[in-house]
């Protein structure tokens, strides 16, 4: 089954928590802290395996879950990293977040890897918390959540020649004949279900790939038909060859058929009609295509080259140009930088660490960065408590509270847990 699109939820794996300990040893006065750190959480990482041409496998994966760091123990001993969670995806695929839009990754190349959600460090043992006013701390913490994401996983073949035109024109027929490829070819509409690809070598021993996409039709880039799912596989190909039916079998006008292909790839994405681009005016082989080529080169000013399928007749010329496209093409990148994940993420850094809303009586505390050092305190101790109070002043909650009129005994709730205000 060919699967080309699917959502995954992510979450990688939660660091150990650090340790609070403290050395006791006979003829060691004063031993002081002795607890290890916690162990880095599991990174998610997609990896390329070019083996792969279909997401079938992440399609039945709902979600992806890392594992924990080990905690750290007493004397001074470290827990060990979780192992990162590979993924393995076809070459071509790219990782969009799901919330963000933002693109993770594009993984084009064939040794390419990401990471696309990165495991928590591990929370600090007490030995790290120690000081010159506070030499025996007697509180660690909790290791860091791992990231959670949902993600868009797509599948943009690659292929240097895209076939396009309407269905039934002859490109299964055509990519049979200079391929190896075995297409099912039929004499019914939508016979390509699934992009085909295949590998031409021209007499002069240049290759390039060539992918046949199922049939567009007008309102494809809205839905319409099998359209709207395989247009994305057009984006990557360096030339278009635009296959029309010349012969008119099925009655229709050549020069619309021209003009509907392309208005569907104009509404998908401007860039395509951007890309080079020929004609191979199909099925010459019919007793008006003759007429109707006339008629079509009066009004179309792109290089036009007539061929039959089903003779292969002027085939190879039609290579020997595909080839010549191909090789004079510049390797433009898909996305635009900005359109990349890594290359904003200082919008998110300058971000207000927390919300606040007042319902009833209570305060709700909200926030990425608030909810990440909820996580991380360790509440068994007094000192962890009155640590995380000290952050919660720093980042000016107490004083943003204040503002909101908070009086004393007041209910404050961070997640699940609620707190009575106290000055």
């Amino acid at each position: 089954m060919f699967i080309d699109e699917t959502n995954i939820k992510v979450i990688a794996g939660s660091g150990g928590d650090g340790c609070t300990a403290f050395r006791r040893e006979k003829y060691i006065e004063m031993g002081g802290p002795y607890g290890g750190n916690g162990g880095r959480g599991s990174d998610i990482i997609f990896k390329v395996d070019t083996g792969l041409h279909t997401l079938i496998d992440l399609r039945y994966m709902k979600t992806i879950k890392g594992k924990k760091g080990e905690n750290g123990t007493g004397k001074n001993m470290d827990g060990k990293n979780a192992d990162s969670i590979v993924i393995k995806v076809p070459q071509g695929t790219v990782v969009t977040d799901y919330d963000t839009n933002l693109i993770i990754a594009d993984l084009k190349n064939s040794n390419d890897e990401v990471v696309v959600a990165k495991g928590g460090r591990g929370g600090r043992g007490n030995t790290a918390f120690k000081t010159l006013s506070n030499p025996a701390p007697n509180f660690s913490e909790n290791g860091e959540p791992g990231e959670e994401k949902i993600l868009k996983v797509e599948l943009k073949l690659l292929a240097d020649v895209g076939l396009v035109g309407l269905p039934s024109v002859g490109k299964s027929t055509f990519l049979s004949k200079v391929t190896k490829a075995k297409p099912k070819i039929a004499d019914y509409h939508f016979t390509t279900l699934t992009p085909n690809l295949g590998v031409v070598k021209t007499k002069d021993n240049r290759s390039f790939v060539i992918a046949d996409l199922p049939g567009l039709i007008e309102g494809a880039s809205q839905g319409v038909g099998l359209g709207d799912k395989f247009l994305r596989h057009i984006e990557r190909t360096k030339v278009i060859a635009h296959i029309i039916d010349m012969g008119s079998q099925e009655g229709r006008d050549p020069y619309q058929d021209f003009l509907t292909i392309n208005k569907e790839l104009e509404k998908f994405s401007p860039k395509l009609l951007q890309k080079p681009m020929i004609i191979l005016a199909n099925k010459m082989d019919l007793p008006n295509a003759k007429d109707n080529l006339k008629k079509f080169q009066e009004k179309v000013k792109l290089e036009i080259y007539p061929i039959s399928t089903i003779t292969a007749e002027n085939l190879e010329p039609v290579l020997i140009k595909l080839a010549d496209l191909v090789y004079e093409a510049p390797n433009t990148p898909l996305y635009e930088e900005t359109e990349f994940l890594s290359h904003v993420l200082y919008k998110f850094e300058t971000e207000k660490p927390f919300t606040i809303e007042k319902i009833g009586q209570d305060y709700i505390i909200s926030g990425k960065q608030v909810e990440k050092m909820f996580r991380m305190t360790n509440f068994q101790s007094d000192e962890g408590i009155e640590r995380f109070i000290r952050k919660l002043r720093k980042i000016g909650i107490d004083d943003e509270l204040e503002k909101m009129g908070i009086e004393e005994g007041d209910i404050v709730k961070i997640l699940d847990y609620e707190f009575e205000y106290r000055k």
